[in-house]
């Protein structure tokens, strides 16, 4: 009997782990309230009934374990609570400072950036969806007209892309894509904005880098020399492990803009 409580002990624990791929903090907090209110059930249920069917002392010993079991699981409640309060600052720095460029931006096209939409939270939305045929195709012909050098099409095409599946697994991709077929033309504020939002709606995907690096470019270009210089040393502050082939073009651009 003694085994058999502790074997529901460690399925309890288990069963926090048996999740869909990438839990959200919010979904770590409450498993993890779950499991504390389990084990102070399991806790009342061997109090009442484990006298008579343990001796005293195994009795004793797993009330003792579940004690510093709940005792681990409230403190890991409250790292994870402590986590969600930095990611919440993290993100709302990052939305200030997308605003900020966003803001810059509008005055260098005339616009009254009070005019401006709200800047959405930093990450965005993750649909999570599978990319289907349809969106696969498209977005192969934008980039394979994107490597033939037709930077104007590309463009087109990227720009229809997007407007057909805004939220997309290749969004993030597209909008990068986007960027350098616009900076191709000489297009930097269109650019900027296109980089700025590949960046922004999903900045833990593989092209969030390269996507800042084109950032940083085009403000160069616009004349927005400590702006850019400021979004390229973002680049290997967030970035801990960029490719060597993006932390020579970080040095080579840092050197071209003077950056400090």
């Amino acid at each position: 009997m003694f085994k058999r409580v502790y074997g529901v002990i460690l399925a309890l624990l288990l069963a926090g782990a048996v999740q869909a791929q990438e839990p959200t903090v919010e979904d770590i907090r409450a498993d993890l309230q779950i499991l504390s209110q389990q084990l102070e059930e399991l806790r009342a249920g061997l109090s009442a009934t484990g006298a008579t069917e343990l001796s005293a002392r195994d009795a004793a010993s797993a009330l003792v374990r579940i004690d510093e079991i709940n005792a681990d699981l409230r403190a890991a409640l409250g790292r994870v609570e402590a986590l969600e309060i930095k990611m919440r600052q993290v993100i709302d720095d990052g939305t200030k400072r997308i605003g900020d460029i966003e803001f810059r931006l509008s005055e260098l096209e005339g616009i009254d950036p009070s005019l401006n939409p709200p800047t959405p939270p930093l990450g965005g939305t993750d649909s999570g969806s599978e990319v289907i045929s349809s969106e696969r195709q498209a977005f192969n012909a934008a980039k394979k007209a994107l490597e033939d050098g037709d930077a104007a099409g590309a463009a087109t095409q990227l720009a229809a892309f997007l407007a057909d599946f805004p939220d997309g697994p290749l969004t993030s991709q597209a909008q990068y894509l986007q960027g350098e077929a616009l900076a191709k033309q000489g297009d930097f504020q269109n650019a900027a904005r296109a980089y700025l939002s590949g960046f922004s709606g999903a900045p833990d995907s593989p092209f969030a880098p390269r996507s800042l690096y084109g950032l940083s470019k085009s403000l160069f270009e616009l004349g927005q020399q400590e702006q850019a210089c400021l979004t390229l040393a973002e680049i290997q502050i967030r970035y801990a492990d960029i490719d060597e082939a993006l932390a020579r073009d970080i040095a080579e651009q840092r050197g071209a803009m003077a950056c400090p």
